[in-house]
């Protein structure tokens, strides 16, 4: 029952989430867009488009975790977990391609030369640019607290582009402030900057899918807390082995432990299933843990 009402919990949480993060978006992806063109500021306009592919990010962060919830099925024994990776990954991609495309066209203003038809942008621009940074970061805050509830990756990815975001609108600030005070390619200066934010998230983000999706283990302060509470269980004289690895967001443990080699069998497969049951409520993201006995 109170699993269930998890679960409940869980699936609220996850539509609140995405309801927020895809109107947000969309309400100021509208305001940044329209401050741009009439305020005369390219670097509003690129800012705008990297909040259009938040309203993507958020959806598919969203469609990710609802998949990854799935129960485990004949097909997928294991669960659905690294489909959260998956998600993380198309982000990732939609950042990179948002970034390219947005630094490119700040390069080819620069390299032109020319600067002279470059209008200077409106304080309209300016005001869009100070409310996308103070909207989008209290989005990251948001959407992380929720994140780290839900231990989900692909919305703390979603976070993180929320936080490129208000990085990529500090670059616009900067672009425009500077563009309105007489130095106009600064305007396009300001969208290589945010394109410099942009990909290094999108890097960050496929690092972390792809060390999750290939089975790394868990960092090694991770792995000395585990051990250090193995091995002051009851009844375990020693720690032989422990190996850890990520499946998507959670985690795999195998473990030796060492008990009294003159206990019974069934003695020492009790200390074996008070581990295992301990280690599970200790820590919550376990997935699976296989304990091996060797006699001390």
């Amino acid at each position: 029952m109170t699993s269930q009402k998890q679960q409940l919990n869980e699936q609220k949480m996850i539509n609140h989430l995405s309801t927020v993060g895809i109107l947000g978006n969309v309400i100021l992806t509208a305001f940044k867009l329209l401050a741009g063109i009439i305020g005369h500021s390219g670097a509003m306009i690129s800012d705008a488009v990297h909040s259009l592919s938040d309203v993507f990010a958020t959806f598919i962060a969203f469609l990710g975790v609802k998949l990854s919830k799935k129960s485990a099925d004949s097909e997928h024994p294991y669960g659905h977990d690294r489909l959260e990776c998956v998600a993380s990954m198309v982000l990732a991609a939609i950042l990179l391609a948002t970034g390219i495309g947005i630094g490119m066209s700040g390069v080819k203003t620069i390299i032109a030369g020319d600067y002279s038809h470059l209008q200077a942008p409106g304080t309209i621009a300016l005001v869009a640019a100070i409310v996308s940074i103070l909207t989008k970061e209290g989005m990251f805050w948001y959407t992380r607290h929720y994140a780290k509830i839900l231990d989900s990756a692909a919305f703390m990815a979603d976070a993180w582009h929320h936080r490129s975001d208000a990085f990529s609108s500090v670059g616009s600030l900067i672009g425009i402030g500077g563009a309105m005070l007489g130095f106009p390619v600064l305007d396009p200066l300001a969208s290589v900057v945010i394109c410099i934010f942009i990909l290094k998230v999108a890097f960050d983000i496929f690092k972390d899918a792809l060390d999750k999706m290939l089975d790394t283990s868990c960092s090694e302060e991770y792995e000395e807390k585990l051990a250090d509470y193995i091995r002051k269980s009851q009844g375990v004289e020693r720690l032989d082995l422990l190996r850890t690895r990520m499946f998507g967001n959670k985690v795999y443990i195998d473990a030796e432990i060492a008990v009294d080699g003159t206990l019974s069998l069934k003695d020492a497969h009790a200390i074996a299933e008070d581990v295992h049951d301990n280690v599970e409520k200790k820590f919550p993201n376990t997935k699976h843990i296989m304990i091996h006995v060797n006699p001390a």
